[in-house]
């Protein structure tokens, strides 16, 4: 070891005995060290005694207290902690103040002493909560004690309730809307729904929706919640209810945030819990429509959803314009100025033992990102859309994103594109028209029937043609039938039926293709019925409610694998059409002569309208009475045209086109390429088993 080390290692000891000497505590700090010691042990054995704990602030919670406050001063010389029953100032360096505990307040210099009294070991943990909440929640942590107050925003439509808790809508309620067990729809509740913003500096996350605001109304329509950070520092949601509308305005309004929130921080979390409330009677069909919606970002922009049937989580990576929580007949949809940057979303069924299975539907919880900047006075704009799921209304609410569309309209489900086109291109304003000179929507219902029956009426016609023509050709095809027997001449069987079919100007699928063009319209309604919010509540003849099932009987027993389509009760409308649909097979299966080879297809045809009686029990009772007044349409027109059409006049007709020449059709051409064919593989077949037996 050298002379250098040598003297480098003297010098760092000198150092730190130096330090330490100069450290050493005086007399006067020895003394109240030891007293501290003494009061202690003095209570401790006292508290012994009388099986009593003790409580005191030692001094490094003081110190704590001392750095916590200078940490997050409101003035250059004066810093405090206001937390309630918690009153404290830092004065050059030293705390001091009041804690107010039930009748009793205490000084703070009281505290540091030890005792066993109860009062004083309340106030000591009350300081330590209070150290706790301002380390933890920093600038925010004056606001976290308080009481909540509300205030009320109202229009013709909609009624939101503000809490000074959280800054929040805490209650929406749909004025003109009724719930199955309740004068008003609820969107919102607090017992239910939860929102609010995290904000994060490089240490800390502030979650918003534990602070308490303060109000401050601007005039009957906007309210303005404000937190008052301390040097300047504000941040609040200004709420404005758009007049004459379902739509409420939420802007984010801030002042010298930069003190709080650094400028490297360039996002806002916002987290929102939903525990869905039921609102129809019908809770099954409630309970199926029910999802997280959301729509990506950009005009071109899809809008998708959760699984409505069992759990999902979804993580989505690109931005969003806006997310809802939508159940059957009414959504809260939050749409954003600019974008959400990515979300997570988790939907989770209520299960049947639960409480509050009859009474809510999902619970669902929204996490996701939205752009910040804290030197920004309006970092952040949203809508919040409290209301119906109305075709027309929603579509009218374009206008709030002038950038894209919103297509607000898909939280409507009406089915795949072929079948929506029908239902917003053909059947949405048809029903509209109607409904403004027509105020029962039961006839509403009727006259849209016939009309949509006049309009399929020359395919109705066409079918009843093919199905005569092919009656009366039925001999023939059962001549055919017996004079080419066997599999081997299924090939030339098949030739000679179709040389008869085109000779007479029939044509087999003649029947099944004019039926087959008419199913988009029957599955357009079958989405239409159950997601128009229009028959909601209204009533006809013995249904209370066209857009529930129509109860005539109900029990409270479970039909194994049947009730969870079944239901538990019978609707009448669905009976009525069960009955009649069975009715339309009888007179179907008369004119069919061909079922007599397919035996089984008879049994078959009668189970299907079993099937539906099944499956729609549990729909609205506008959907069965509509397919109930389509099948007497269709029994009276087939009446109709048994009536007008003669068999001897398709007879007559039949024969005129054997005689004529007709061009050979596509599918007769192929038959006879594929028979030709065949015979060659059958003749060189019998040629290689010939030289075989050689």
């Amino acid at each position: 070891m050298d002379k250098n080390t040598i003297t480098g290692m003297l010098l760092m000891c000198a150092v730190i005995f130096g330090f330490m000497w100069l450290q050493k505590p005086s007399e006067a700090e020895l003394a109240e060290q030891q007293r501290i010691k003494d009061s202690i042990a003095a209570v401790q054995k006292q508290a012994e005694t009388n099986n009593q704990p003790v409580a005191m602030l030692s001094p490094d919670e003081v110190q704590q207290l001392q750095a916590v406050m200078a940490e997050h001063s409101t003035d250059s010389t004066r810093q405090g902690i206001d937390d309630g029953a918690v009153k404290l100032s830092l004065v050059d360096g030293k705390v001091s103040g009041t804690v107010a505990v039930a009748d009793t307040t205490l000084a703070f210099d009281d505290l540091l002493s030890a005792s066993s009294d109860a009062k004083h070991r309340e106030a000591v943990e009350a300081v330590k909560k209070a150290l706790e909440n301002y380390a933890k929640n920093g600038a925010f942590a004056a606001s976290m004690t308080g009481t909540e107050q509300i205030i009320k925003l109202r229009n013709d439509s909609l009624e939101v309730e503000l809490s000074t808790k959280g800054g929040v809508v805490s209650r929406a309620k749909l004025l003109a809307y009724k719930a199955y067990n309740a004068p008003q729809v609820e969107v919102f509740t607090p017992e239910d729904n939860q929102y609010g913003f995290v904000l994060s500096n490089n240490t800390q996350r502030f979650e918003t929706q534990n602070c308490f605001f303060t109000p401050e109304q601007l005039n009957d329509s906007t309210v303005v919640m404000k937190l008052d950070l301390g040097g300047g520092a504000t941040w609040g949601l200004k709420y404005t209810l758009v007049p004459g509308s379902y739509m409420v305005r939420v802007e984010m309004v801030q002042n010298n945030m930069t003190q709080v929130i650094p400028l490297n921080i360039n996002t806002v979390d916002l987290l929102w819990h939903q525990k869905m409330a039921r609102h129809e009677e019908g809770k099954m069909f409630e309970e199926r429509n029910s999802a997280i919606y959301y729509k990506y970002a950009g005009e071109g922009g899809d809008v998708e959803y959760t699984k409505e049937n069992g759990d999902d989580d979804k993580d989505i990576k690109d931005r969003l314009k806006w997310i809802s929580t939508k159940n059957q007949f009414f959504s809260a949809v939050l749409i954003a100025d600019s974008v959400f940057t990515g979300a997570h979303f988790e939907s989770r069924e209520i299960k049947k033992e639960a409480p509050d299975y009859q009474t809510h539907l999902k619970v669902m919880d929204i996490r996701t990102s939205i752009p910040y900047a804290s030197d920004k006075d309006n970092p952040a704009n949203f809508y919040f859309y409290f209301g119906p799921n109305r075709y027309k209304l929603l579509s009218s609410y374009d206008k709030y994103s002038p950038r894209e569309d919103l297509k607000l309209t898909k939280l409507i489900p009406l089915g795949w594109k072929l079948f929506r086109w029908i239902n917003t291109g053909v059947i949405i304003p048809v029903f509209n028209w109607l409904g403004s000179f027509i105020s029962s929507y039961g006839i509403i219902i009727l006259v849209l029937t016939i009309i949509i029956k006049i309009v399929l009426s020359p395919l109705t016609f066409k079918s009843y043609m093919s199905q005569a023509k092919m009656r009366v050709l039925s001999p023939d095809i059962a001549a055919i039938n017996e004079k080419y027997p066997g599999q081997e001449n299924a090939m030339k069987r098949q030739q000679k039926t179709m040389e008869l079919y085109n000779l007479a100007g029939a044509n087999p699928m003649g029947g099944c293709l004019p039926m087959l063009l008419q199913m988009p319209i029957l599955i357009a309604m079958f989405t239409f019925f159950p997601s128009c919010i229009e028959l909601r509540g209204q009533s006809f003849l013995w249904a209370q409610d066209l857009s529930a099932p129509d109860k005539i009987v109900e029990w409270t027993g479970q039909i194994p694998f049947i009730t969870n389509y079944f239901g538990n009760h019978i609707s009448l409308f669905c009976l009525l059409m069960t009955v009649t649909n069975i009715g339309y097979t009888y007179l179907t299966m008369q004119s069919q002569q061909q079922q007599q080879s397919m035996p089984g297809m008879k049994a078959m045809m009668y189970l299907m309208p079993l099937m539906f009686l099944v499956f729609f029990n549990n729909y609205a009772s506008g959907l069965s009475y509509y397919y109930f007044i389509s099948l007497l349409i269709t029994i009276a027109q087939t009446y109709a045209c048994r009536a007008f059409v003669s068999e001897d006049k398709v007879r007559a007709q039949i024969a005129i086109n054997k005689t004529k020449p007709r061009k050979k059709s596509g599918m007769m051409a192929r038959l006879e390429e594929a028979q030709r064919r065949q015979q060659e593989l059958l003749r060189e077949q019998e040629k290689r088993n010939k030289g075989k037996k050689k």
